[in-house]
């Protein structure tokens, strides 16, 4: 898997840092209490669910910035399928400080490991077809850096990362600036007028606003929202191949399929990163 953009050592550390601070505030004061200062433990991140493991490389992180003694002995990486009873590491040290990263590995991992899992199920649908599986920016507020890697592990391909690093002129947009062609005229100005280089995609409801796309053009791709799988194809024969087209809008699990077999080039599903069930696992002494 190649690095994303947005995995830098100073993203990592800003996510990581404000999260303890959530967490710790002024001390771990149920360690700080209750176990010596000097005293050395080891504990083992044990798997009580079956799918994909993800966020093994962030707790590496996590228990380095935390402590940069501790050890951690890797058994499974991230993208490695699981299963009860699988240990994905060990972890090794001041007894202290791994109680005070327990709780942020395992909510991250946790989290990941879902997102990871559900992706790759889906992904596994689209086996045989050209489209490939895209998240949202439907994530969780100061969790989207875990929650977009997530997706990259279990096969997914990221979408934009947020509202700076590509132009989405979706439904809203549309209507404000009074039509497809005269969102995507302004568009254009915009970013003509501040020297940006950044891809566009329109919105589309209707085959009429998809002609209108094409009659505009100067997009990178067309997203086709919450169109059926008769009239995706109407709208695939329509572009015949002159841009990308993503399917959007209630994709589920049971219709993704028939979606991708209209020959649609990306499909998004916002429920990979809002509506996953995280996968169970717990950091515990040996």
């Amino acid at each position: 898997m190649q690095t994303p953009s947005y995995l830098t050592p100073e993203a990592l550390t800003a996510f990581i840092q404000a999260a303890l601070a959530e967490d710790v505030g002024d001390g771990d004061h149920s360690a700080l209490s209750s176990i010596p200062a000097e005293a050395r433990n080891r504990a083992q991140l044990i798997i009580k669910d079956a799918g994909v493991l993800a966020g093994v490389e962030l707790a590496r992180h996590i228990f380095a910035f935390v402590d940069a003694d501790l050890r951690v002995d890797g058994r499974l990486e991230d993208g490695a399928r699981v299963s009860y009873g699988d240990v994905a590491f060990t972890v090794e040290g001041r007894a202290r400080s791994i109680l005070t990263a327990e709780r942020l590995v395992l909510n991250c991992m946790q989290r990941m490991s879902g997102i990871a899992t559900h992706t790759a199920h889906l992904v596994s649908l689209l086996a045989g077809t050209k489209a490939r599986l895209l998240d949202t920016r439907k994530t969780t507020p100061n969790f989207r850096l875990p929650e977009k890697w997530a997706v990259l592990i279990g096969g997914g391909v990221n979408h934009r990362y947020g509202l700076f690093d590509m132009i989405i002129l979706k439904d809203n947009h549309v209507d404000y600036a009074g039509g497809v062609r005269q969102a995507i005229e302004a568009s254009q100005a915009y970013l003509a007028q501040t020297g940006r280089q950044l891809p566009i995609e329109i919105e589309t409801r209707s085959l009429a606003e998809v002609q209108q796309a094409l009659d505009a053009g100067g997009i990178a791709r067309i997203m086709l929202d919450n169109m059926a799988p008769a009239q995706l194809r109407e709208a695939v024969a329509l572009v015949a191949g002159r841009f990308p087209l993503e399917a959007s809008g209630g994709i589920t699990e049971e219709t993704i399929a028939e979606v991708a077999a209209t020959g649609v080039d990306y499909i998004s599903v916002g429920a990979l990163t809002h509506s996953v069930r995280s996968l169970d696992m717990s950091l515990k002494a040996f």
